[in-house]
């Protein structure tokens, strides 16, 4: 089978399907305005979201383009590997955030990221995270609305100024309606959307090969041979698929680059903040890791099933590019009908990423530079009427970061490379200022400015030819690392040079000092056992590690 001409058959049927799917967008952004009538409204869903609506929004605002078009890209080009993302890549983060920084988060009544860091530490670090955090928001939104636009072009003949403004436009619409209850809704439905058009791919693509075990003869014959099949074989040496020695999965991977991800990116974490009350916060992230777990069966195994089934996949440019492994395989393997929720599926997750990217940047904008520096004592009307001027700016610079995103021939090593430079010093300075009461303000921002600089420098110097790496993504652990050590040694040069703040002060956003209620707003049915957040946790952290075992 070759890769020549993306273009899929789709009848009427199939876009039928798809108007559905839009129509129903636009619906609910309408059906969520009613209820919006303060900028909390609009921002944070009034703090009024069940768990499971928010743990569902949770998983899926993750669902963007990275992960579908991402994830089968490297399952194809790394093989089983790719798991680490999940099992050991996001689980035992997304579980960390719940049972552990949530309660800080979420009882401090903060309404972002960054203004959490400007109760913990001060004004500068509060402004350089919230300007890094925007310049990083709209960076990522233009990678999901780049793969909108190629999916669109490929698949449906569109030009790729006409999908990029197209799909810009329905995610503007209904985030400038519906707010962010607009927002989580719509991802709730994209979830299963996504589902139900990667179900056919994975089930047809497996039987298509013979099965599970006809795939996994296929991979072992294929140029990635047997070290495709294995998650941590050879992991002592760099001799793998991923080109990574095990200690930078473990700890660039693992451990900085996830956990720097999952518990500090407001996009991700806006989602508990929304939720009802302190429990339903804690176990939105902990829910979401449940689905989380299987999200590899619908995206590694079409990258595998690509890998052995189109001939040619894995050229520089054109259309046997990774990226568009997902693609080529509805093109050969969907029947019509089927076909119009594959690719509604499809344009939902990016969708799903790109609104999960805007109303993270319209809430900081308006919250943390706008109102903190820029205007501040203004009606909530004013404001509420500020954050929806920021969606538009979003999306428009989202087009034009489309373009940069254009220039990667795989849009998951650009992605890893952006978490490597603003998500690791972050992390670092969060999770110290939140243990360690002694570190000061000053730290902070040192500690955040230094990390992300140095992370920055070695991914300029690698581009440059200067220093080698075996792969991007080997860049991307060792820089997420570098800039995670910086971040401490400065803290431990800088805090003893300066002087910390009181107690009082400190109480609810650092752990020990209390401050922090678990319990008081806490309903009736919340209480019972099996809704433990350390309970759920604990077991999905079990799964994640059993599930390594058949692909060790």
């Amino acid at each position: 089978m070759d890769g020549d001409g993306l273009r899929l058959n789709m009848n009427g049927l199939d876009y039928l399907i798809l108007a559905l799917y839009f129509v129903t967008v636009l619906g609910v952004g309408f059906a969520a305005r009613r209820a919006i009538r303060t900028s909390v409204d609009f921002f944070l869903s009034g703090r009024s979201l069940p768990a499971w609506v928010t743990g569902l929004a949770f998983v899926s605002a993750n669902l963007g383009a990275l992960e579908i078009i991402g994830m089968a890209a490297n399952g194809a080009q790394y093989g089983v590997m790719t798991v680490h993302y999940y099992w050991i890549g996001a689980v035992p983060a997304m579980v960390f955030l719940g049972i552990v920084m949530m309660p800080f988060y979420y009882g401090s009544k903060v309404r972002s990221v960054p203004e959490y860091l400007r109760l913990r530490f001060n004004r500068p670090t509060h402004l350089l995270n919230a300007l890094s955090f925007a310049v990083a928001q709209v960076l990522i939104a233009g990678v999901n609305l780049y793969a909108l636009a190629l999916v669109m072009q490929a698949l449906l003949g569109w030009p790729l100024w006409t999908a990029i403004v197209v799909g810009a436009a329905i995610v503007l619409a209904y985030i400038t309606i519906g707010g962010l209850s607009g927002a989580i809704y719509n991802e709730v439905l994209q979830f299963f959307v996504i589902l139900a058009g990667l179900i056919p791919v994975t089930v047809i693509g497996l039987v298509k090969v013979g099965g599970w075990n006809g795939l996994m003869d296929a991979v072992g014959d294929s140029k990635l041979g047997e070290a495709g099949l294995h998650a941590w074989q050879d992991t002592g040496s760099t001799a793998n698929p991923l080109g990574a020695h095990w200690i930078g999965i473990v700890f660039g991977l693992g451990f900085v680059l996830s956990f720097g991800y999952w518990t500090t990116n407001f996009a991700e974490v806006q989602r508990a903040l929304s939720a009802k009350n302190m429990s339903a916060a804690r176990r939105t992230p902990i829910i979401a890791a449940y689905p989380k777990l299987f999200i590899p069966l619908v995206t590694v195994i079409p990258g595998l099933v690509a890998l052995v089934t189109v001939k040619g996949l894995g050229a520089e440019s054109g259309d046997l590019q990774y990226n568009n492994a997902i693609p080529l395989l509805m093109r050969d393997l969907l029947p019509n009908g089927v076909l119009g929720v594959a690719v509604t599926g499809l344009l939902a997750s990016f969708m799903a990423g790109m609104a999960a990217n805007v109303s993270g940047f319209n809430t900081v904008f308006t919250y943390d530079i706008w109102q903190a520096y820029i205007r501040r004592d203004r009606s909530d009307e004013y404001y509420l009427r500020v954050g929806r001027w920021a969606t538009v700016a979003a999306v428009v610079i989202g087009i034009g970061t489309a373009f940069i995103a254009a220039g990667f021939s795989n849009i998951m090593n650009y992605i890893q490379a952006l978490f490597s430079v603003f998500n690791a010093p972050l992390f670092a300075t969060f999770i110290i200022g939140m243990f360690w009461k002694r570190m000061t303000a000053l730290a902070g921002f040192w500690s955040l400015l230094l990390g992300t600089l140095v992370s920055l420098s070695l991914y300029l110097l690698y581009k440059g030819g200067v220093i080698h790496f075996n792969s991007d993504l080997e860049e991307s652990f060792w820089g997420a690392g570098l800039a995670f050590v910086t971040a401490v040694v400065v803290a431990a040069i800088i805090t003893p040079l300066t002087a910390p703040k009181r107690d009082e002060e400190l109480r609810g956003l650092v752990y020990g000092l209390g401050g922090v209620d678990l319990k008081g707003d806490v309903l009736a049915g919340d209480a019972a056992w099996y809704r433990s957040p350390v309970l759920l946790g604990v077991i999905a952290v079990a799964l994640a590690a059993l599930f390594y075992i058949p692909v060790f």
